[in-house]
């Protein structure tokens, strides 16, 4: 009987002892990957901006007087000439030396603002003109194989904004004429004869709609007191301000798509001017940052953005590089080696640190210049467990 109890005892000591071995070894950590791949890869910057009202202006009030309550809402179309508010003689004198010298200085400030603007109208209708005949000539190179198509969509994109330079010449030449008009009606009232009870009627210089009642109620207004905003809301263009760093590759005429603005199709847009000086922001972290305001031009059917609104919020994907076919892996696999890049490669089971190039970076994939080829599989959002050599499995 001793030999059977003997061989038990042990076969269960094997037991125990394989069971300590197979506890105490490191099972494979369970992780999750991504093929690289050879594709399209596009680099965006992505910052969120506000629709706003291209052409608007300011209908101010030309002389003192009392106000009489504006009946006028947000939305209400108005047409040029429509009368916006009336002003009415206040009970202090309306019609004294200091008040006329007030509107004689108005009236030459509007027929220099006009002057200017008339200047500036030329130039834009010379400018738009020129235009249109370097697209024809270049055109008819294109044609013949004698220019490449990027000179001719350059010269495409040309029209486009001297077009619009051209249109915002027209609007600030009509408001400035209209300005004219206004501050001679204003002076009329200091002329002999004049009778200071006739009201005063602020008319409207441009086609549109009020955007905003500045003035509600009655009350005395001062000379240039600012009464009621309109506009056109259908010219919309799209403003967003992004990091400085990110604004020197923006260039014009970079196309766009407009995302998370409350519709259910994605508008395109195109890049139309970056300003020239950044101003300062804080973010959400309460850190300072330096930015910019880009500028962009909605393309399409007007009916598919006809929802938007003046000041409404909008996050704008701008494209800086655009490449058909590139070496490209996810962005999450990337962490800093050095002063370089680096992922986990799965290699026959186990995680394998390898070095590599990185390009151009997209939101979701970044440009793998060297290191990566098609079909390695690598480790996405690797954890501080994962290291060079550890067994790993596919989740």
């Amino acid at each position: 009987m001793r030999w059977p109890y003997r061989i038990g005892v042990l076969l269960l000591a094997a037991a125990l002892v394989a069971g300590m071995v197979i506890a105490l070894r490191p099972h494979p950590l369970d992780v999750d990957v991504e093929r690289v791949v050879r594709g399209p890869l596009d680099q965006t910057v992505v910052d969120d901006g506000r629709a706003r009202v291209r052409e608007r202006y300011t209908v101010s009030a030309p002389v003192a007087g009392t106000l009489a309550r504006i009946e006028l809402n947000e939305g209400d179309a108005v047409e040029p000439g429509a009368v916006l508010a009336r002003l009415l003689p206040s009970p202090s004198p309306l019609l004294d030396p200091r008040s006329r010298q007030v509107a004689e200085q108005r009236l030459a400030s509007s027929l220099d603002a006009h002057r200017q603007s008339a200047a500036t109208l030329d130039r834009a209708d010379a400018a738009a003109e020129q235009s249109q005949r370097d697209l024809a000539r270049v055109e008819i190179l294109a044609k013949t194989g004698s220019a490449p198509e990027a000179e001719l969509e350059q010269a495409q994109a040309d029209v486009r904004i001297r077009e619009a330079e051209r249109s915002s010449a027209h609007f600030s030449e009509k408001v400035a004429a209209h300005d004219i008009e206004q501050a001679r009606a204003a002076l009329e009232r200091f002329s002999p004869g004049a009778r200071p009870s006739e009201q005063f009627d602020v008319t409207c210089p441009v086609h549109g709609r009020v955007l905003h009642v500045l003035h509600k109620s009655e009350g005395v207004v001062e000379p240039g007191a600012p009464l009621l905003e309109v506009g056109d809301p259908e010219a919309l263009e799209l403003v967003v301000d992004v990091l400085s760093e990110d604004a020197v590759l923006i260039r014009r005429e970079m196309p766009a798509h407009i995302v998370h603005w409350g519709g259910e199709k994605t508008l395109d847009a195109r890049v139309r001017r970056i300003d020239p000086s950044a101003f300062t922001k804080t973010s959400a972290l309460g850190v300072d940052e330096q930015r910019v305001n880009v500028v962009l031009d909605l393309e399409g059917d007007e009916q598919d953005w006809r929802a938007l609104g003046d000041g409404f919020a909008v996050e704008a994907e701008i494209t800086v590089w655009s490449q058909p076919e590139v070496i490209q892996a996810p962005t999450s696999a990337l962490f800093r080696e050095g002063e370089g890049w680096a992922v986990f490669v799965v290699d026959n089971g186990r995680a394998a640190t390898r070095s590599v190039e990185v390009g151009h970076r997209g939101p979701l994939h970044s440009e793998i210049t060297r290191g990566l080829a098609p079909g390695d599989v690598v480790i996405i959002h690797p954890g501080a467990s994962v290291r060079n050599g550890v067994t790993v499995n596919h989740r």
